[in-house]
């Protein structure tokens, strides 16, 4: 039997966690190094996966495959494509940057207590995500997925109302109340979708007999399985209602502000490059997999609404006053190109969207980590108690600059090829939509470099003149990230060449091919 490669590369972060939390209550610097062992382990884990997979090869590779709930037809089933495996790196590689950025972000604020473990426990919970989040993307039984779907939602709610933002205009007894309104919202939404979602899960085991995503393609070939057309609709609804609040779609978005204001910059970094991307890439694996028809039926709404989510995230982050509510409405613009581009059903947009979210996912992690050091020195989220940062700190300013630049997709950054990319196979299927969704880069210009000037330019505020530049272990956090947007701007070739296979299965799933452009006959 050769060796679970998958299923180490998604235990690993879960024994950590353990490894973590039961490290003694004094030792919380020992706690904090056990946990970034076990994340840089992942990420050599996910590394091999990485090389190991072979771009040309099948559509699902080092697959696994046991018994688990045998009376329902569940299985534990692993496999990995090529975006799956996109993702899984992007996640492995976050982590390690999410730990050292937030080192001190749980240490309590008194040194006296004994038994209780915030440190342990704010790093165990981080692990437990990760290993929820790779087992996702991991996961080809419909039942066994949807149980991580669900699942990851509680470490995530300990995270945003247990170890909220210290950097809190109010009082200590207002910003309680407001991480748990926070937190309750976002467990709220996404229960709401999930127990949707697991109506729709035992709708489809009703009409295929199978959780089984290789099984019910293989009856879909051979023509065993045939849905009603309305039947089909309805379970993709369902699917794509849980999807759409995870990724999040307008208008169910709402949880997403309040949740990134007040976790800490690295939870946050967690929330909207990590787990949020589980929402995507399932509207690509489940949605478009399984429900074909139903996709293309919905897909004028899911355009619309897309759109929507890209203008109006935008302006709301022009509107900003709070520099971390800022980039997460900035973050919903960005989901909205994702689903924009899955959804024109163009190989040049859902390649483009699944570049956009390992390239969102880095670029966000930069501009949030580096805002996070920011607040921290000056103990305020809001841009009014700003000015001059660049002149006292100038590499701190640098690194934001080129997070922000990043996040506005500058060519020769990161996300400029995965938004070209979106564009373009938008534009080629949907003129119309294209075109509108090109105002959001518009706008994305705007609150980039309106953030930039109020924060970093002009006088030097009076709070800020002491404000100290970006130390070792912050500038560890930034460099790597900076490095890699530079890197995948001008050289996407290691992700598009794995991606690009997974992408034409997609497009073979739901029988569409790209649109041949019009050109005219030589006169």
């Amino acid at each position: 039997m050769s060796f679970p490669l998958l299923t180490a590369t998604a235990a690993l972060p879960a024994i950590g966690a353990i490894a973590t939390a039961a490290v003694p209550a004094a030792q919380r610097t020992v706690a904090k190094w056990v946990a970034l062992f076990f994340s840089l382990g992942t990420l050599v884990l996910a590394g091999i996966v990485f090389a190991r997979f072979e771009p040309g090869g099948d559509r699902y590779q080092l697959t696994e495959s046991k018994a688990w709930i045998a009376d329902f037809g569940v299985r534990y089933e692993l496999g990995v494509d090529g975006i799956g495996v996109a993702l899984l790196g992007l996640t492995a590689l976050l982590i390690p940057f999410v730990m050292v950025a937030g080192w001190h972000d749980a240490d309590p604020l008194e040194t006296k207590s004994s038994r209780w473990r915030p440190t342990q426990g704010f790093f165990a919970l981080i692990l437990m995500v990760e290993a929820m989040v790779i087992l996702s993307f991991l996961a080809t039984d419909v039942f066994l997925f949807y149980i991580l779907f669900e699942a990851m939602l509680i470490p995530m709610y300990f995270l945003i109302g247990g170890f909220g933002d210290r950097a809190h205009a109010g009082s200590d007894e207002n910003a309680a109340k407001q991480r748990s309104y926070a937190a309750v919202k976002f467990l709220l939404y996404n229960l709401a979708g999930g127990l949707i979602m697991l109506a729709a899960v035992i709708g489809l085991y009703v009409v295929a007999g199978s959780f089984s995503l290789s099984e019910i393609a293989a009856a879909r070939a051979d023509g065993t399985l045939e849905m009603a057309t309305s039947t089909e609709r309805w379970l993709f609804l369902g699917f794509f209602l849980a999807f759409a609040i995870k990724a999040p779609l307008w208008p169910l978005h709402t949880w997403l502000p309040n949740a990134m204001g007040e976790a800490t910059a690295p939870v946050a970094v967690l929330i909207t490059a990590i787990v949020d991307k589980v929402g995507t890439f399932a509207m690509l694996r489940f949605c478009l997999g399984l429900f074909p028809e139903a996709s293309k039926w919905a897909t004028p709404v899911v355009i619309a609404l897309a759109l929507v989510s890209i203008v109006y995230g935008a302006l709301l982050a022009v509107g900003q006053r709070d520099i971390k509510r800022l980039i997460a409405y900035a973050s919903i613009s960005h989901f909205g190109f994702i689903i924009l581009g899955i959804f024109a059903m163009t190989s040049q947009g859902q390649s483009g969207a699944t570049l956009y979210m390992v390239n969102h996912g880095i670029s966000t992690a930069a501009l949030l980590l580096v805002a996070g050091f920011l607040i921290t020195r000056r103990g305020s989220r809001l841009i009014a108690d700003y000015g001059g940062v660049q002149k006292v700190a100038p590499v701190l300013a640098g690194t934001f600059l080129i997070g922000g630049l990043a996040t506005l997709s500058l060519p020769g950054l990161a996300p400029f090829v995965s938004e070209f990319l979106v564009l373009v196979g938008t534009f080629s299927a949907y003129p119309v939509a294209g075109i509108i969704a090109t105002s959001g880069i518009v706008l994305a210009a705007i609150y980039v470099l309106v953030l930039y000037q109020r924060t970093m330019t002009g006088p030097v505020a009076e709070p800020v003149r002491t404000m100290p530049d970006l130390k070792a272990r912050e500038l560890v956090v930034a460099v790597p990230l900076i490095a890699l947007l530079l890197l995948l701007g001008v050289f996407p070739k290691p992700l598009t060449e794995v991606v690009n296979p997974a992408v034409k299965h997609t497009m073979s799933d739901v029988q569409k091919k790209d649109p041949q452009p019009e050109v005219e006959a030589a006169k």
